[in-house]
């Protein structure tokens, strides 16, 4: 008999990868190319260091407050975690204990089945519909819990706060999850509905739009009862989760309240109207095309197709290929905004930088032309 036999056998999530490279474009993670607001700068550099060799407080007081105060709760209805991740993960813990499978999309974050599979939960996936988005329908079926991205990743697209709702008032009976990770770049957060529904849990990170990724910061709000539970499993699991300088700066950056995300988000829009399509409007490009437009149609099957392929372990070549092809395909046709967001995609493919560059390099000298005045 092996000690082998004793060992848990996961198939581990599979981070996206850190170059090192000069001038290298990534992606595949979506960190944002601007740093945090400055108030966070100041706060570092007079940071007391010599506050380090102390524990820090195991109910991450500053920023629950902080994040109470920002979002108009109670600091009882704020949990605070080690990025977004292990926020979802410790929820998955708590509430998803049921014999019923746990529902999600089938084209989602690809961490929710590795977090199932860890934690020994049953789960079935809910395929989206012809235009990528929820059917609610689908979410009325027996189950032990639901989870999904609102905006989707990788979809992009954000599902009205009326259909969130449609799913959360169907399954009072459990715990539904709306993770959040993206709705400062469209969409509207369904933290309006918590006070509405006790078993509501909103989730978002300080990855993205706060620019915070390399701190680790996530958090959910809830109803109190939900925040207590996820609390008791906290403190059975490790009670110091979140360093001191990830306190101290994420209630910093909270403080300095959406003033800053607005101001840099009209900078980046304005950056890009200058350098890519000039003095033009890139909605006027794309305003009028129809869900039923075949460009749409060739994203929607040649994404599905990739998908399909990822799961069956297809050779990178293979996926590249594919991706690439739908890529240039989308953009020479017209469909820019849909052909842009896969370059994400395919960015996340690539272990070949120079064919990455290439590419990127020729698709955007083809969407240049594309959006440039007509004579």
């Amino acid at each position: 008999m092996s000690w082998e036999q004793n060992v848990r056998r996961v198939v581990p999530y599979v981070a996206g990868e850190q170059p090192n490279k000069p001038g290298m474009i990534k992606l595949n993670t979506n960190e944002c190319p601007y740093p945090p607001a400055p108030g966070v700068e100041r706060l570092l550099k007079r940071m007391d260091y010599g506050a380090l060799r102390l524990y820090p407080d195991p109910d991450t007081g500053v920023l629950v407050d902080a994040l109470a105060e920002y979002y108009h709760v109670s600091p009882g209805q704020v949990f605070v975690g080690v990025g977004s991740d292990d926020v979802i993960s410790m929820a998955f813990m708590t509430f998803f204990n049921g014999r019923r499978p746990i529902l999600f999309p089938d084209v989602t974050y690809s961490f929710y089945d590795v977090w199932a599979k860890l934690h020994g939960i049953p789960y079935r996936t809910c395929p989206l519909d012809e235009d990528w988005h929820i059917c609610p329908e689908d979410y009325r079926q027996p189950n032990g819990g639901i989870i999904f991205p609102n905006p989707n990743a990788p979809t992009g697209l954000f599902e009205s706060l009326e259909t969130v709702e449609r799913i959360v008032r169907a399954n009072r009976d459990v715990v539904v999850m709306v993770d959040e990770a993206y709705v400062d770049f469209g969409g509207r957060s369904a933290l309006p509905l918590v006070e509405k529904y006790d078993n509501l849990l909103v989730v978002q990170t300080f990855s993205k739009s706060r620019s915070m990724a390399g701190l680790r910061i996530g958090f959910c709000i809830g109803s109190e009862k939900l925040i207590g539970y996820l609390n008791d499993v906290k403190f059975s699991f490790n009670s110091y989760t979140m360093n001191l300088p990830s306190q101290l700066l994420g209630a910093e950056a909270v403080q300095m309240g959406t003033r800053f995300i607005v101001a840099r988000e009209s900078v980046v829009h304005e950056n890009y109207k200058k350098k890519v399509i000039g003095a033009r409007d890139i909605d006027s490009e794309v305003t009028g095309m129809s869900h039923g437009h075949p460009v749409r149609q060739l994203r929607n099957k040649m994404t599905r197709e990739y998908v399909k392929l990822e799961k069956e372990g297809a050779p990178f070549e293979e996926l590249e290929q594919l991706t690439l092809g739908a890529l240039r395909k989308a953009v020479v046709e017209g469909d820019v905004v849909n052909g842009t967001l896969m370059a994400g995609q395919c960015a996340g493919l690539v272990q070949k930088e120079q064919t990455c560059e290439e590419m990127i390099r020729e698709i955007m000298e083809q969407a240049e032309k594309l959006l440039s005045p007509r004579s």
